[in-house]
């Protein structure tokens, strides 16, 4: 019988992020109700990171820390092959396409990976769990410094972006890093609480890049975003996210293959290597870009968020579905007995079959059985 292909289900997030910009669109915040809630997304951005850092557990990162080719193959992925590509992207769509949002399939390839999602996703294939909680820390650790300086480094030098770069650098100290470290830091005191009340805390994620998407775009709408972004744009964005999943997927089972890599690391690899964050990723845009140009540079960030979360699910019940086969098949040994065997002609009694308590010494004492009553 043949199987149904069957898509994944919708992220309800997904549709929280369409109506969050609709009602932008339609009611976008001005004035001093745009300032308020530029404060309050800075103070969901600061309680945001504070809470990562105090999730961060060390125990589960020296759990999986001594996999390092593991993790230079998934930071090689983040900060090297995705650069490339965005590189890339930036020069042939900002031909046809505002320049802005040209910039930001540039800025979301500079982008660490996700964590909640990537550890998920390989939890899900049933892959190194352990592995990639340290992969994606490590990836939004080094990606809280490596990022800002990669933007400047291929943003602002180029003048594609309208940044700030001390106060940059400031804003991303202020927001992200510190309240980040402090949260780690004072993980002994108040880690075991947070990890009691994970399902009570993780509407912070959300909500916070909700209110910096509503802000971002309230000024964008101010600034005429939809007179700027047509449909040919976001076909054009959509388009330039798939082709650079797709790279990206494929070179990373080449890699996965030639490195050798058991199938749980390679899952992993696959998971922290081709996401991109957009927990991360709005605040960061927030900070590193003036305030007209941030909804046009995070929503290629947002189509490309929504396309990974597709096409990683279906990969994760692809994976999850050929390891479930793979665990019903007898073990290597049991199976070539059981080849044999049929291939003699031997009778299988039911408690050698597939599944239930097949083995090598139990055919080869049936076999022994037979050949002694056709002696007889």
């Amino acid at each position: 019988m043949a199987k149904r292909f069957k898509l994944p289900s919708v992220d309800p997030f997904l549709l929280w992020l369409v109506g969050t910009v609709v009602f932008a669109s339609v009611l976008p915040a001005r004035g001093a109700v745009l300032t308020a809630f530029d404060l309050a997304a800075d103070a969901a951005i600061v309680l945001l990171f504070f809470l990562h850092g105090a999730k961060l557990s060390r125990e589960a990162i020296l759990a999986g820390i001594g996999n390092w080719r593991l993790h230079l193959l998934t930071l090689a992925f983040t900060y090297a092959l995705f650069p490339v590509l965005g590189l890339a992207a930036e020069r042939v769509t900002g031909l046809v396409i505002d320049p802005s949002l040209a910039v930001g399939l540039l800025f979301l390839a500079l982008l660490p990976s996700t964590v909640q999602s990537s550890i998920a996703f390989t939890a899900m294939a049933g892959g190194n769990v352990a592995a990639a909680v340290c992969s994606a820390s490590l990836s939004n650790l080094i990606g809280i410094v490596l990022t800002p300086l990669l933007v400047t480094l291929f943003i602002n030098s180029g003048g594609a972006g309208e940044m700030d770069g001390l106060g940059s650098v400031q804003k991303i100290a202020t927001q992200l890093l510190l309240p980040f470290v402090a949260g780690h830091l004072l993980r002994p005191l108040i880690g075991k609480w947070i990890d009691r009340h994970k399902k009570l805390l993780q509407p912070v994620d959300r909500s916070s890049v909700l209110l910096v998407v509503y802000s971002a775009f309230s000024a964008a709408v101010a600034n005429g975003v939809w007179q700027r972004v047509g449909p040919f744009d976001l076909g054009v964005l959509l388009l330039a996210s798939a082709v650079i999943l797709a790279i990206v997927i494929a070179v990373n089972g080449v890699a996965a293959k030639a490195a050798g890599l058991p199938r749980e690391d390679a899952i992993v690899l696959l998971f922290c290597g081709s996401k991109k964050s957009l927990v991360s990723g709005v605040p960061m845009a927030g900070a590193l870009f003036a305030p007209a140009q941030v909804g046009m540079v995070i929503l290629p960030l947002m189509i490309f968020h929504q396309l990974q979360l597709f096409i990683c699910a279906w990969l994760a019940g692809r994976y999850r579905a050929e390891g479930e086969a793979a665990a019903a098949l007898p073990p290597q040994g049991e199976a070539e007995a059981l080849v044999r065997a049929k291939a003699i002609g031997l009778p299988i009694p039911d408690e050698c079959r597939p599944g239930v308590t097949a083995n090598l010494e139990l055919l080869t004492r049936h076999a022994k059985t037979l050949h002694g009553q056709n002696d007889k």
